[in-house]
């Protein structure tokens, strides 16, 4: 038996051992990578340091991330798939390489000390090779190497084993993944293999990305200045297959989430069929993920657009699957205190956030609850007005009304209906579901299209402008401003800071004014690393919490005497304000209570 604490303990103990450094979870929301609305895995927060930034902590770094990822939504409520996840992570930016990573990898996973699996019950997948790069044959020489027989060394192609770029651009290469036998069975060939792990018999545990290769602007895969690591163990799934279940919601960070779902809807036995366990199992995920976005520092709230509206998505997608269950009236919060109980065990930032994640839960479920009265009304009188057709049924475009104005559940619409005798065109309705999603997904596509391993250039040039703007909110608005978000593309910065009102004009001329005289001022941006502490006496400004490790970045755009901004960050910056052109504020609007967001440009 082995339990999550102890997951990551061995796992911190193992990477300590081999001179690595640990790195806290960076937030939810990313600050460096725009191409995503949240971090999905370890690697976000660490573009700049892949791309050859000097990372305070060295070369050798580990943690553990909290993860969000929503391209397999659909998916949850099966055995495996999760919204909210856990990622265990290693790096290595330039340092060491395939043969030592592999090596590693299996010391980690059969030593007595650490998972101790038996060897015989391991099977990894390398890169097979095509146009782009050849045939791994280093990480599966290293394997073998280790102790891996060649029957239980596959090469499968770049839908399973390449990694990126994330971009148009930017680092890429091979990985090599390990397979823990779910059941003691061995496969015989490639093919037998692939069939095992579609069956679950065979069950993914860890990644090793090995970004050998850079993708330049002709599409063209070269070898890589600097050669990186980065590795993925997601915790939920390998404590699970470890401990013998043959789902995520038995494990120890699960289990009382599931069970508390399980008794709100009057099952504390655990007999449920089919479609009512995959319901508890869509609700605690979704709110476990709901929590964690809630819980999270940087503050996003339920909303209709980008970060805000996953969150609704997760929060109403809840509530409807309660309702399913006949959970009913408010329940949320019941539920979220077991998972703030849970997560906050590990994530001190969920505790400590506990009274705004209630909060916001609890006026989620109430406008939730009015547009599921507001729209049952609506559908009522649909299906009066259907009375009188001889078809009885209620067409597309209804149920998909019902859906996009009021956020009526299709399987209430149907459930209604059949009630009253009417069936649904759920076809008709699936048809304009995909065009609306494909519609919104080339937006977002749009929207998101760019960022620092697309056009790092001119990223960096808005990226060191964000500093200036945050400080000139400060010296010209409000000493208190504070960033609660960013979002940076080759085109131009989102900035989204604390503020209670909207900004007069005469305040908008003079914080561009000010950045201006900072660009004109063609000011030194300089670089140090110190500690947190020191960082603190030196007046740089930064969110002083764990995001932060032992030793952390310090940027300074001066100019003689004159300090114009001084702060924690990451990020890649310029080295000198007059490379930034002229800075112009194209608009200012409120996104949440107390938070507004200005969008700029460098012309």
């Amino acid at each position: 038996m082995i339990t999550s604490k102890q997951l990551r303990q061995k796992y911190f103990d193992f990477f300590k051992s081999k001179g690595h450094a640990l790195i806290p979870s960076a937030s939810l929301i990313p600050e460096n990578d725009p191409t995503v609305l949240f971090t999905t895995a370890g690697m976000h927060p660490l573009v700049p340091y892949l791309l050859g930034e000097p990372h305070p902590l060295g070369r050798r770094l580990y943690n553990v991330q909290k993860c969000i990822r929503t391209g397999d939504i659909d998916d949850v409520g099966d055995s495996w798939h999760l919204s909210f996840f856990e990622m265990l992570g290693n790096w290595s930016l330039g340092d060491y390489f395939k043969k030592e990573m592999v090596a590693f990898s299996y010391e980690f996973l059969t030593e007595k000390k650490y998972l101790a699996i038996p060897s015989e019950r391991l099977s990894v997948t390398c890169f097979a090779g095509d146009a782009d790069a050849p045939k791994d044959l280093e990480a599966a020489g290293a394997w073998e190497k280790a102790g891996v027989p060649k029957n239980r060394i596959h090469f499968l192609q770049k839908a399973d084993n390449w990694w990126g770029p994330a971009g148009q651009t930017g680092p890429c290469g091979p990985d090599t993944e390990m397979f823990y036998h779910v059941r003691d069975i061995q496969e015989k060939s490639t093919p037998e293999f692939e069939k095992y792990n579609k069956e679950g018999t065979f069950c993914e545990i860890w990644n090793d990305v090995l970004m050998q290769y850079n993708k330049n602007e002709k599409g063209v895969c070269e070898e890589g200045k600097q050669k990186n690591i980065d590795t993925g163990m997601g915790v939920e799934r390998t404590v699970a297959v470890l401990n013998g279940n043959n789902n995520v919601y038995e494990m120890d960070m699960l289990k009382p989430i599931f069970e508390k779902v399980l008794e709100l809807a009057g099952r504390k036995n655990g007999k449920v069929g089919a479609e009512e366990l995959r319901s508890v199992r869509i609700i605690t995920d979704h709110l476990r993920a709901a929590v964690m976005i809630l819980g999270d520092n940087k503050g996003i709230d339920p909303s209709n657009v980008d970060q805000g509206y996953v969150l609704r998505r997760f929060i109403r997608r809840s509530i409807r699957h309660a309702r399913l269950l006949k959970i009913e009236g408010a329940f949320c919060k019941e539920v979220a205190e077991v998972i703030v109980k849970v997560m906050g065990s590990v994530y001190g930032e969920v505790e400590r956030n506990k009274a705004r994640v209630f909060n916001e839960l609890e006026k989620e479920e109430e406008k939730f609850s009015v547009a599921l009265e507001n729209g049952t009304k609506v559908l009522e009188r649909k299906l009066t007005f259907l009375d009188k057709s001889p078809k009885k049924e209620l067409n597309a475009k209804g149920v998909f009304d019902l859906f996009q104005s009021y956020g009526f559940p299709l399987e209430m619409t149907i459930e209604m209906c059949k009630e009253k005798g009417f069936s649904v065109d759920t076809k008709g309705f699936d048809e304009l579901l995909k065009q609306h999603q494909a519609l919104s997904r080339k937006g977002a596509e749009q929207k998101f299209k760019g960022g620092l391993l697309d056009n790092s250039v001119e990223t960096t040039k808005l990226h060191t402008a964000t500093h200036l703007l945050n400080e000139a909110l400060r010296q010209i608005v409000n000493p208190n401003t504070s960033q609660k978000g960013a979002n940076i593309t080759a085109e131009r910065l989102r900035f989204d800071f604390n503020a209670d009102e909207k900004l007069t004009d005469e305040q908008v001329k003079k914080v561009e004014s000010w950045v201006n005289e900072a660009i004109n001022a063609e000011a030194d941006v300089k670089m140090e690393i110190m500690s947190v502490e020191e960082a603190k006496k030196s007046g740089a400004h930064g969110v002083f919490d764990s995001k932060y490790g032992e030793k952390v970045k310090v940027y300074t755009i001066s100019k003689g005497n004159k300090i114009f901004s001084k702060e924690i960050c990451g990020g890649p910056h310029v080295k000198n304000t007059g490379e930034l052109g002229k800075f112009k504020i194209q608009k200012q609007e409120a996104v949440a209570a107390g938070v507004r967001r200005i969008k700029a440009v460098l012309e």
